[in-house]
């Protein structure tokens, strides 16, 4: 197999954190595991595909400076090296426009944006001063790409991550570091599945889909596998949407 790989995932005690996570490890990669609360990660670290491999949990408030900081630092101080980082984690908003409050926008936008930005840029600084590649994947959304009722600040901030890859990618790429994303369409979590049990709910978002099916975390995370590998080594700056076609027409 090889040198292990090392890599930093964000938000990772469910859905497609977890099969991020679990996927990388299957591929060799040593990994560092966050949450707002490590004691959400228990069931993730007792999974057998993180046998043999090196695992880290730390806590993770993205809407916290010095939170990205001590994260980043202590993956750092754990694996000695970080080869990716996957920018999983982010909140979501169903609400109308008109009752949006500026308290859900902050705490919004401070998650899926400003963290983020905040989190590359740990990333990018690190890379840079040791004179190293590397490569992150962020998750974007098709709710970035075409529009929808009750979504509107989740839509943006995930347009945001999509064009924040683009200018990362550009900047960076002198320096051998890669910058993409990932912009599925609903994806079947244990936290959709509730959602989707309503028959005509589930219908609705099936019909919207030209391919007739829900995304599964483990497609996001293959996806993740291919754009960190080096079968992607001329991909940069990209959204690969992995959305049955949604985004096609």
């Amino acid at each position: 197999m090889g040198e292990a790989r090392r890599a930093l995932v964000t938000g990772t005690s469910t859905g497609i954190g977890r099969a991020i996570s679990l996927a990388l490890a299957r591929e060799g990669y040593d990994l560092a595991v966050t949450e707002l609360d490590t004691d959400w990660l228990g069931e993730l670290l007792r999974e057998r595909d993180l046998a043999g491999r090196k695992v880290v949990p730390l806590r993770l408030d993205l809407r916290e400076e010095a939170s990205i900081a001590e994260a980043f630092d202590g993956a750092l101080a754990a694996l000695g090296e970080i080869d990716l980082l996957v920018n999983n984690a982010g909140g979501l908003l169903n609400k109308p426009v008109v009752d949006v409050t500026w308290a859900e926008w902050d705490d919004l936008m401070n998650t899926n944006v400003r963290g983020s930005f905040f989190m590359s840029q740990r990333f990018g600084r690190y890379c840079i001063a040791r004179g190293r590649p590397g490569a992150i994947v962020s998750l974007a959304s098709t709710y970035g790409v075409i529009g929808i009722a009750n979504r509107s600040v989740y839509g943006i901030s995930k347009a945001a991550i999509a064009h924040m890859t683009r200018m990362l990618a550009i900047e960076w790429a002198e320096h051998g570091i890669r910058v993409n994303a990932i912009g599925p369409t609903t994806v079947m979590t244990p936290s959709r599945q509730k959602i989707m049990s309503d028959p005509k709910a589930r219908a609705a978002a099936l019909e919207r889909i030209p391919t007739r099916r829900f995304v599964t975390p483990e497609e996001v995370a293959a996806a993740v596998i291919y754009l960190a590998g080096p079968a992607a080594a001329s991909i940069t700056g990209h959204t690969l949407m992995v959305d049955g076609g949604l985004t096609a027409g």
